[in-house]
């Protein structure tokens, strides 16, 4: 897909900053905002904690990819649910007559198929649902799970950020207003990609305030 914007600190405009400063002064000055299960984008998110925060440390941005990214897999579990019903009588016509197939059969092989559709759902679910980003006055920090059995936590300190850039393509993504922010960082710290999150603008701005302001109070 294309690249709609690209958007790079390296060579930011003066306008732009005015319109950063402006930005992010108001989202951070937002009070807490209350968290539902579903959510993808909070600003100052009420009772989001991670296992090594700070006692000083605040959450400035929760994150998690945009909720439509899920629409192809949802399309295809809702294909899956309703398959059977017109799969197996075709599959039965196949059969020569003289071949009985017992009902037991018939139920087993519809059971199977729910169970695998049902944890092809639950697997992609879940993947979205715990694989969260987290910008705090501090750090980024990205937590991946998979599967719930192994779990990855990387993160970086705004101080140590050297580059970020923002790159939004496609249709879905122009509608929803979702993309990829491409962070690099200095030393043995992980660069990071924050993967189809939304308002990809709002968050490299944020993040770009903080960072300035890690700067000016070491």
């Amino acid at each position: 897909m294309p690249t709609i914007f690209d958007s790079s600190t390296s060579t930011p405009a003066p306008a732009k900053s005015k319109k950063t400063a402006k930005l992010s002064a108001s989202l951070l000055s937002k009070g807490k905002n209350h968290m539902g299960p579903l959510t993808f984008f909070a600003v100052n998110p009420d009772g989001v904690r991670f296992e090594t925060q700070e006692e000083e440390e605040k959450v400035i941005l929760f994150l998690r990819q945009h909720i439509i990214v899920n629409f192809p897999w949802v399309v295809v579990a809702v294909v899956a649910v309703f398959a059977p019903t017109v799969l197996f009588p075709l599959l039965l016509r196949l059969i020569p007559p003289s071949v009985v197939v017992p009902s037991g059969y018939i139920v087993v092989g519809a059971l199977f198929w729910y169970v695998a559709t049902f944890g092809f759902v639950l697997g992609n679910f879940l993947s979205w649902f715990f694989n969260i980003y987290i910008v705090t006055n501090q750090r980024l920090v990205d937590i991946d799970f998979q599967y719930l059995l192994y779990k990855n936590f990387a993160e970086a300190e705004l101080v140590k950020i050297q580059d970020i850039s923002f790159t939004s393509g496609g249709v879905f993504a122009a509608l929803f207003n979702y993309g990829t922010v491409n962070i690099q960082t200095a030393g043995e710290a992980p660069n990071f990609e924050f993967n189809s999150v939304p308002y990809p603008e709002r968050v490299v701005e944020t993040i770009r305030s903080l960072i300035g302001q890690a700067g000016s109070n070491p």
